[in-house]
């Protein structure tokens, strides 16, 4: 009988994150702000070992999950960690699933133990009917129940590769799905992105739009402040232009993240010039930054945004500009620690410059597949490489363009056309605030590119000039046909446009949209 292999090192990401700090001599530092309270990191260490101590009381053990449904405050962040303490895997879901939806989740990911905002009525007790493993609910109102319970002297000695985190991907179409992650890979994207990147470092203060059930918000309020001793900056509110702007003002925040569908409304919202004054760095993911935002952002407010690339499956930002480097209309180049290759529709590697296929990425920070979706987890993560799903080209100058989801193209008149060229065109309209170019069928059911456009505030929306004006910058066949004026535009709980919805909203739309038939 062999030998058994000695076990990995030991690696506990809330130790790394937390406990670290405070044994180096810096737990009188700043950790966390929030909107009720400002935490050191002696304090949010103390506060960790709390909870953590009080889900082990309730019995939780290591690498069972624990989820959670609540705002970003001081008891969503120490909920994380110390289930990360314990050894036991957290589950932040999105505050604003209905109670069905959250339920969905709740029994998807077969936890035991759920812990909730009061904030949010009977939101939550209303989804735990739905999922029947659960055995105990902890709202805020009730968080002495889990803080008072007894600390956890020491974290649990769990190994890089252990599991940590799982999130719910947005579920733009069909039913989310839980990307499973690690303690290491937590460390991998605060030192590969956050670290060399961003060059974040102890004396910065992050501010995110992004929410911490996100994978692109926890990154930026959690892992990447912490990992280096600097502040978090933690916002409950809905983050309009005014929220933040505030925010930023007043907590004096240093890098600002943000998505397109929050640049767009600030540039035409009424927030003075200097209220970014503190910022030295801007970053936007989520969807591909239109120029004119990037542009505004810098000539407004003075923030330079680096747009990139990330998701849920690889943790965070795995491609991005860099400081000083910006090429607007592109994703920048691979983050170290990462490699990108383009494939065509038969999996062989594109390798000319401007020619379109979809991305792939490797790197140490991909999930290790979908919790209980076997055979979504087979097509998407295919050895070490993860297929994005998203089509991009290589520029000649090395960077990368994203020319939107590799399902998202519409043939029209025979010719592939991308949305994201045409939406790009759109927004340089100064009518025009958001745009999204979807596919309709005409009354032969031949696709046709329609554009649905938000206008700027004050603004009248005029489609016919707006479709020359796609001529007059563009090739004719990449025109809109159409163009349906909105409110708004239906996104998922990231900001990403739910293309689907909207095509559906214009298809059913009375009257129809007028489709155009000059060639």
């Amino acid at each position: 009988m062999s030998a058994l292999t000695a076990p990995p090192t030991t690696f506990n990401a809330a130790e790394y994150l937390v406990g670290r700090h405070v044994a180096a001599g810096d737990g009188a530092r700043t950790a966390v702000v929030s909107n009720t309270r400002t935490l050191t990191y002696a304090e949010l260490d103390e506060e960790v070992r709390r909870v953590a101590g009080g889900l082990h009381a309730l019995g939780v053990r290591p690498e069972e999950r624990v989820l959670m449904c609540m705002p970003d405050e001081v008891e969503l962040a120490t909920a994380i960690l110390g289930a990360l303490y314990l050894g036991a895997v957290a589950v932040p879901c999105s505050t604003m699933l209905t109670a069905g939806e959250l339920g969905t989740l709740i029994a998807d990911s077969r936890a035991r133990i759920v812990l909730g905002s009061s904030d949010f009525g009977d939101r939550v007790p209303a989804a735990v009917e739905h999922a029947p493993d659960v055995e105990t609910v902890v709202l805020t109102g009730d968080w002495s129940r889990l803080r008072d319970a007894g600390q956890r002297a020491r974290p649990y000695a769990t190994w890089p590769d252990s599991p940590a985190l799982w999130l719910y991907t947005s579920g733009t179409t069909g039913t989310p799905k839980a990307a499973m992650h690690r303690h290491s890979d937590i460390r991998f994207v605060a030192e590969t992105y956050g670290s060399q990147v961003l060059g974040i470092t102890r004396d910065d203060r992050c501010l995110s739009v992004a929410k911490l059930f996100f994978a692109y918000g926890i990154g930026n309020s959690l892992f990447f402040p912490l990992a280096v001793g600097a502040t978090a900056l933690l916002e409950s509110a809905r983050p309009t232009p005014q929220v933040i702007a505030e925010r930023a003002r007043t907590d004096e925040a240093s890098l600002l993240f943000g998505t397109p569908s929050f640049w767009g409304p600030l540039l035409a919202s009424d927030v003075p010039r200097d209220a970014f004054s503190s910022v030295r760095q801007g970053v936007s993911a989520g969807e591909a930054l239109p120029p004119r935002m990037f542009t505004g952002m810098r000539d407004e407010f003075g923030v330079e945004v680096l747009d990139g690339i990330g998701s849920t499956e690889l943790l965070h930002i795995f491609m991005s500009n860099r400081p000083g480097a910006v090429r607007p209309a592109s994703s920048g180049t691979p983050v170290p620690g990462y490699d990108v290759e383009i494939r065509d529709e038969h999996g062989a590697l594109v390798t000319e410059p401007g020619t379109p296929g979809e991305l792939y990425v490797r790197g140490d920070s991909a999930a290790t597949g979908y919790w209980c979706r076997a055979e979504t987890s087979r097509r998407v993560f295919l050895g070490e490489w993860m297929r994005t799903g998203d089509t991009y080209v290589r520029n000649e100058d090395g960077t990368y363009s994203c020319l939107g989801r590799f399902n998202d193209l519409i043939k029209a008149g025979g010719i592939w056309v991308t949305p994201g060229e045409v939406e790009e065109r759109l927004l340089e309209h100064p009518d025009v605030a958001e745009a999204v170019v979807v596919a309709v069928p005409d009354s032969d059911q031949l696709d046709k590119p329609i554009a649905c456009v938000v206008p700027m505030p004050g603004r009248p929306v005029d489609a016919e000039a707006l479709i020359a004006w796609c001529r007059a910058g563009l090739a004719s066949f990449k025109r809109p046909r159409a163009v349906v004026e909105l409110a708004e535009l239906p996104k998922t709980a990231t900001g990403k446009v739910r293309r689907n919805v909207l095509r559906d909203l214009v298809i059913q739309a009375e009257p129809a949209p007028s489709v155009e038939v000059v060639p």
